[in-house]
């Protein structure tokens, strides 16, 4: 996946966009939003998930773990009603391989013409080329974080929000293919300057979603939002397309009890899929990503490792960030 293209590295507070309603006004992060009443995200039925996913193996685009975790999800979301669209091509690696692409994407309310987009990547990195272990850098990746993590996530608020006959609001669940097979570190001619060669499903998507007309009210990306130590600033893209969506969500984050994991801080500019969204589709949407200052790699120690496995996933993490996106939506219904 995808990596820091400059790092920011101060601090500072935000004035946030208030959201009741149809009404909007401005506050300081130190203002009280009213809080609508909200579910509560069971963070262990997303742990559930990443399990899940995980044992179909390394959901990488063309194998048969990739083809039955698909079907997985597609299953899981029709089971909650939601009508489900598989929209598939063909895209092309980095190396200029041809690789199957299967986005899922599952609409609660579809005739609604007022949506929110939630979405997250479901496919596997092919190669684990960050792992301390050079003998593993040809390992496809289990993805329990990058990966799994995000659709758990997007399944649980689809169970919660398709449970509930007062929800009207149209929301589309969006899991994305083919994210994570861009360039490998070990081709180290081409990786730094390689962003184009990631996100191709979601690059896919915001094509045909202008082609199509569709447009939401913002859309949010989840991106490894499970792993142990996961702490989320806000991402550049975010803040420069959709400021608002993300002050509003670590305004909440900060009120209900999480503002540990959302920290008001800036991280990096990530390539990732609400690139596109953004800047093709026209969509605000921000990105859910961690931002590590310590470690091997600001994702995280088992980013592209052999070790991004569900035994480090963080079950309170989860939480923080099912619960925060959750009590979101549900104040702007």
């Amino acid at each position: 996946m995808k990596y820091y293209t400059f790092l920011i590295l101060h601090f500072t507070f935000y004035m946030v966009l208030v959201c009741c309603g149809n009404k909007t006004q401005r506050a300081n992060m130190s203002d009280t939003i009213p809080m609508q009443p909200c579910p509560r995200f069971e963070a262990e039925r997303a742990m559930q998930s990443i399990v899940a996913q995980c044992d179909f193996g390394p959901r990488v685009p063309g194998t048969r773990a990739w083809q039955q975790c698909g079907d997985y999800i597609v299953s899981q979301f029709e089971g909650m009603g939601l009508a489900v669209e598989q929209q598939t091509t063909t895209v092309v690696a980095y190396d200029g391989s041809k690789l199957p692409c299967r986005n899922i994407i599952a609409s609660l309310h579809p005739n609604n013409p007022d949506r929110i987009l939630l979405c997250a990547h479901w496919d596997s990195r092919p190669w684990a080329d960050n792992d301390s272990d050079e003998r593993n850098h040809h390992t496809p990746v289990l993805a329990a974080n990058d990966g799994a993590s995000g659709v758990a996530v997007l399944l649980e608020l689809a169970r919660i929000l398709s449970g509930d006959a007062n929800f009207k609001t149209g929301i589309d669940f969006i899991c994305f293919d083919a994210e994570d097979c861009g360039t490998p570190q070990w081709d180290e001619g081409n990786y730094e300057a390689a962003e184009n060669t990631w996100c191709l499903g979601s690059t896919y998507w915001s094509e045909k979603a202008v082609e199509n007309g569709y447009q939401a009210r913002y859309g949010i990306l989840f991106d490894m939002v499970g792993g142990r130590g996961a702490t989320f600033s806000q991402e550049g893209y975010s803040m420069t397309y959709a400021q608002p969506v993300a002050d509003m969500l670590w305004h909440i984050a900060r009120q209900i009890g999480y503002g540990h994991y959302f920290p008001i801080s800036k991280g990096g500019y990530i390539t990732d899929d609400h690139v596109s969204i953004n800047q093709t589709a026209g969509i605000p949407c921000i990105d859910i990503v961690p931002y590590h200052k310590d470690g091997p790699s600001s994702f995280g120690p088992t980013w592209h490792t052999v070790h991004d496995t569900p035994e480090n996933i963080d079950t309170e993490v989860l939480e923080a960030v099912g619960q925060s996106v959750l009590q979101m939506v549900y104040n702007e219904r």
